[in-house]
């Protein structure tokens, strides 16, 4: 289970490094797509596995079409290297604002990585909304 908030640096390659509590359960290849709120989602292999099979499970008619078309088709498999970086694709850099700095919040099964800036934003509109 993933949780905890980090925020990390975008080195000049456009990589940053996943917090040492995530590395661990996510292994060295891993699933990156869109996700809400312009945010992006990072998953396990195993974890994107299994949630390739619920959504093959539930057939054209139950499932929402246009969501799976835009988690799917924005999929990328990347590999975290040994010191624990990644490299996002651009066009998902892109989706997200990702620049200088991002932040990667735990969420249950899967890791978010967000701009630093939209994260704060976002984080107080929860905050106002829960506290």
């Amino acid at each position: 289970m993933f949780i905890g908030e980090y925020t990390h640096t975008v080195d000049e390659k456009k990589r940053f490094s996943l917090p040492a509590k995530f590395r661990k359960e996510l292994g060295r290849k891993v699933v990156v797509t869109r996700g809400k709120d312009h945010c992006l989602y990072l998953y396990p292999a195993k974890t994107w596995a299994q949630i390739s099979k619920e959504v093959q499970g539930l057939g054209h008619v139950e499932r929402d079409e246009r969501f799976v078309r835009f988690t799917f088709s924005g999929a990328s498999e990347v590999e975290i290297d040994s010191i624990g970086r990644v490299l996002i694709p651009e066009f998902l850099r892109e989706f997200a604002e990702l620049s200088s700095a991002v932040v990667l919040t735990g969420v249950h099964d899967r890791v978010e990585i967000w701009n630093d800036k939209n994260w704060d934003e976002y984080r107080r509109r929860l905050e106002s909304e829960y506290a």
